[in-house]
């Protein structure tokens, strides 16, 4: 085939290419123009037949061109969009045509394939035309500023069309059009609305509104984005700048806000779905979520802080201050579980804002102490087994914010001494299972004395039965004579478990030392190589007693303490005592001999008379006298004793005039929280020295750092030694030669066998 042949034949295809164009294509003979577009690339002019659509293609493209650019803006979105699904049309149909020169000619000479070269012009000749792309640009722009402000369209399938022919254009030459022409600008304007408009709306409404608004818009543009069908980087990025300008740049406000932020709906209980929707919105930028949990934290911190003032203003007794700490942790345990949907950094930081203010001092440990000893005495008595649980379980769920559980476990021995030595103890069981829940969470070597409190309770009451039968076949034997006139029974307790209160030993009367001589030899003679030594700053004893004269006798039997019994025994023989006479018969300590004294002189129980007035003892020359007028309509009385609290009164009454009312307020029980009991600071030397003595002899030799951690790590189940503790503990270690640091480096330790 010459060239004027394949001019010809180009001509036919030229005027096919014309009729497609015109949407006259029904009347073509698609097969023949196929075999005549083969036969060009077959006869060598497959260049003559490329550029020839090249040629042809451009020529109705810049028509097409023309017609936009003076098309009017109010239509120029929808006609671009027209002309494109027909210019895709048109290069579909021609493609067809030329598939045979796509295959050969254009892979042959690394040409553009039909389609993307029709793509490619569309793109230089329509789309880049001056008066078409940035007009075009603008109004997509324009339309999705219009839906934002709330003004109605009904032209997203346009937009939509629009935003995929970039991306088709760019999928197909491998552009950037749709990033130059739209992305950069889309995401430019995105920005500067947001900015505006978060700004704006937050100065103008509570912080429960703006979060409503956040969230709303993030959902608007959720589904614009899914509308218009913008590609996943497009997506990512406008969501970038959603997040930055409507939570990041915001976020401190929203929870310092005066009146509505975050801070202030921690106070309110009311408003909890309020906090869960400002976390929900929160939780799209996770570093944000931090400005949460420290406003949780210090709202935890001031509530706590003003129940401990409350506590130190004796507003609050020890029980209401652990039943606070409850209320407080139930409270804002469902605000973590609710509003922070159970985060668990969140449930971290909650845990530790309750052991900031529950270990200042050791008031919570102490105060925990007495509210265990409230429940086991009275609080559980007629609850379910359910309940006493429950009861139980928050003892041990405050018990676990405490650092130093040694403190608590001095204290809870000294209350269960008591509940045990006096039978007050409402249920044996919920004994048991509090310690048994003790023992799960610190293991069996804190809980073995309080194990073996309970089980010198139990030996004694065999002992007590034992020494009762051996009484009675004594009374047998002696047919009612040579036993002791005096009933007693006695509690034997190991030294080791109980705790160790080293008061002397006071005067008996002779009826109570001749039976407690009578007990002693049939222990010991049982029990070889042990020792007994009583305890008579506890126990009780009834007595009984004659009031009145001429005729007026009344007896009653008076349940006291084995100190307010020897008081009251030595007034069978004198009928007036000084305070100074009392002492030295008795030879009962100064504070607890008044304590006792002021129990049996208040109004209510009056079985003494004193020469002062007022609640305290004016001083060792008042005198004591028997109340022959005392009456009760009971015939068994038990005479309390005054509490630790009121005896301050006494104490700074007495000892103002000689300074020394700090040293002795300092000595009653309860008195001080910041001070460690003094056995308890003697066990704990002992318990870090043996920790580091353990370590240093397995691993020979430490650093400083290193062995000061690993003294912490296995002492944290009982208490938390300061670093100051320990490197004291170690200098001490040195000087008995038991470490000694390495010449060369002075924070090496190592261990001397």
């Amino acid at each position: 085939m010459d060239q004027q042949g394949a001019q010809t034949v180009w001509n036919s295809l030229a005027n096919a290419i014309d009729e497609i164009v015109l949407r006259n294509s029904s009347a073509l003979s698609f097969e023949e123009l196929y075999r005549n577009s083969y036969n060009l690339v077959i006869q060598k002019h497959g260049k003559l037949l490329y550029d020839g659509v090249t040629c042809k293609i451009s020529s109705h493209l810049s028509t097409t061109a023309q017609h936009l650019a003076s098309t009017p803006d109010a239509s120029l979105l929808e006609e671009v969009s027209i002309s494109f699904d027909e210019h895709i049309t048109t290069m579909s149909m021609v493609r067809d045509i030329l598939m045979y020169m796509d295959r050969t000619y254009v892979e042959t000479h690394n040409e553009k394939s039909t389609f993307i070269q029709g793509l490619h012009l569309y793109r230089t000749i329509v789309w880049e035309h001056f008066n078409v792309q940035s007009r075009v640009s603008e109004l997509l722009l324009k339309a999705i500023t219009d839906e934002r402000v709330g003004e109605l369209t009904d032209n997203r399938d346009v937009l939509k069309k629009i935003l995929s022919m970039l991306l088709q254009i760019d999928t197909a030459e491998n552009s950037n059009v749709y990033e130059r022409d739209f992305d950069e600008a889309f995401l430019g304007r995105t920005q500067e609305f947001y900015q505006m408009e978060s700004s704006e709306f937050l100065a103008e409404n509570s912080a429960s509104d703006y979060v409503k608004k956040a969230k709303r818009r993030l959902e608007e543009e959720k589904l614009r984005a899914a509308a218009l069908v913008l590609p996943p980087t497009t997506v990512d990025e406008l969501q970038n700048i959603l997040h930055n300008e409507l939570i990041k740049r915001h976020a401190k406000t929203l929870v310092s806000m005066e009146n509505s932020g975050f801070s202030v709906l921690l106070k309110d209980e009311t408003k909890i779905d309020a906090m869960r929707e400002m976390y929900d919105l929160f939780v799209k930028i996770p570093a944000s979520l931090d400005d949460l949990r420290n406003a949780l934290c210090e709202r935890v911190k001031e509530d706590g802080s003003a129940l401990v003032a409350d506590q130190e203003r004796g507003v609050s007794d020890p029980s209401l201050f652990v039943q606070g700490v409850l209320k407080m942790n139930d409270r804002y345990s469902s605000i973590v579980d609710y509003a922070f949907r159970g985060e668990p950094k969140a449930k971290k930081r909650l845990k530790e804002s309750f052991e900031n203010f529950l270990n200042v001092d050791t008031r919570a440990a102490s105060c925990l102490a007495v509210y265990a000893d409230m429940l086991l005495r009275s609080s559980i008595k007629g609850a379910s087994e359910e309940e006493v649980s429950k009861m139980l379980n928050n003892v041990i769920l405050v018990f676990r914010f405490i650092s130093d559980k040694d403190v608590f476990e001095t204290y809870y021995k000294e209350h269960l001494a008591k509940r045990l030595l006096t039978g007050r103890s409402v249920s044996d069981e919920a004994e048991k299972q509090l310690v048994s829940l003790l023992k799960a969470e610190c293991g069996y070597q804190f809980t073995s004395k309080l194990e073996g409190m309970f089980n010198d309770m139990r030996i004694s009451r065999d002992t007590r039965e034992a020494y009762k039968n051996c009484k009675r076949e004594r009374a047998v034997q002696s047919r009612g004579g040579g036993e002791s006139s005096v009933d007693i029974d006695v509690d034997v307790l190991t030294t080791g478990y109980w705790p160790n209160v080293k008061v002397p030993v006071c005067k008996l009367p002779q009826p109570v030392q001749s039976a407690m001589d009578e007990f002693s030899d049939f222990y010991l003679k049982k029990h070889t190589g042990r020792k007994l030594s009583w305890q008579t700053s506890t126990g009780t004893g009834e007595i009984k007693a004659t009031f009145g004269s001429n005729g007026n006798i009344r007896t009653y039997n008076l349940i006291v303490s084995t100190y307010q019994m020897c008081i009251l025994m030595l007034f069978n023989d004198e009928s007036e005592l000084t305070l100074r006479q009392i002492a030295y018969k008795t030879g009962i300590p100064d504070l607890e001999l008044q304590r006792h004294l002021i129990s049996l002189c208040t109004p209510k129980y009056r079985i003494l008379r004193k020469s002062s007035k007022g609640r305290g003892i004016s001083g060792d020359d008042d005198t004591f006298s028997i109340n022959d007028d005392y009456k009760s309509n009971a015939r068994r009385v038990k005479i309390p004793l005054v509490s630790m609290s009121s005896m301050k009164e006494v104490v700074q009454n007495k000892y103002a005039t000689d300074g020394k009312v700090g040293q002795v307020l300092g000595s009653l029980p309860g008195t001080s929280v910041e001070v460690l009991p003094p056995q308890l600071e003697e066990e704990r030397r002992h318990l870090v020295e043996a920790a580091t003595v353990r370590i240093m002899k397995a691993r020979k030799q430490l650093h400083h750092n290193d062995l000061i951690a690993e003294v912490t790590k296995q002492l944290q189940s009982r208490f938390v030694p300061t670093p100051q503790f320990i490197k004291k503990r170690i200098e001490g270690l040195i000087e008995r030669e038991y470490l000694e640091r390495n010449e060369d480096d002075h924070r090496l330790y190592m261990y001397v066998a």
